[in-house]
């Protein structure tokens, strides 16, 4: 174990970014503390003693990618005195926000983090159905575009989860193959029918 890697107290948060754009290129399925440790100019004995255990680095890396998230989301939000724009509009938004080539990679861990924590009970499955729930923060967004007097309505509830249902079938779909046009196609499509509906 080097004395450098242990001696400055910036290191674990150094690691850590240098860990994070690791995972966001080769994912977490199948991560392995060797390979990471060689990747990030450490070894896997200094990265336990810095983070604790894997599944500590795991949560850390996580927790990172949701800081990541939420800045994803300020972007998308709009000020707060800004008047209902409409559904419709915030998803087109979203939606562009998503396709960027810059967010594919974050977006894709969060796609591959959320599959596994249907069998994971580990940090993974935490991340994505616990402390760090994701679900509430997307449909407090999409809110924003309504009105307050469909905001708190039943119907008006049942539109946002189904434009997020549309924006997460589309962003794996996009993810998947690649096909910008034909997602982008479909989620336009979905706007228009809610222009239809307001």
């Amino acid at each position: 174990m080097s004395a450098g890697d242990l001696a400055r107290p910036t290191r674990r948060t150094e690691l850590l970014e240098l860990a994070y754009r690791y995972v966001l290129e080769h994912g977490l399925s199948d991560l392995s503390l060797r390979p990471l440790a060689t990747a990030v100019g450490s070894s896997p004995r200094v990265l336990l003693y810095l983070f604790g255990s894997k599944d500590r680095l795991i949560t850390a890396l996580l927790a990172r990618a949701r800081a990541d998230e939420l800045r994803l989301l300020a972007l998308a939000r709009r000020p707060a005195a800004t008047p209902a724009v409409g559904l419709d509009v915030v998803v087109e938004d979203i939606w562009d926000l998503l396709v960027s080539a810059d967010q594919r990679p974050l977006l894709a861990l969060w796609v591959e983090g959320c599959a596994r924590s249907l069998r994971n009970p580990g940090p993974i499955g935490r991340w994505c159905r616990g402390p760090f729930e994701t679900v509430d923060d997307w449909l407090s967004l999409l809110a924003d575009g309504q009105p307050p007097a469909v905001r708190g309505t039943e119907d008006g509830r049942a539109e946002r989860v189904l434009a997020l249902a549309v924006l997460r079938g589309a962003l794996i779909d996009m993810l998947l193959t690649g096909d910008v046009e034909r997602t982008t196609a479909a989620v336009r499509r979905h706007c228009t029918a809610l222009r239809g509906a307001q």
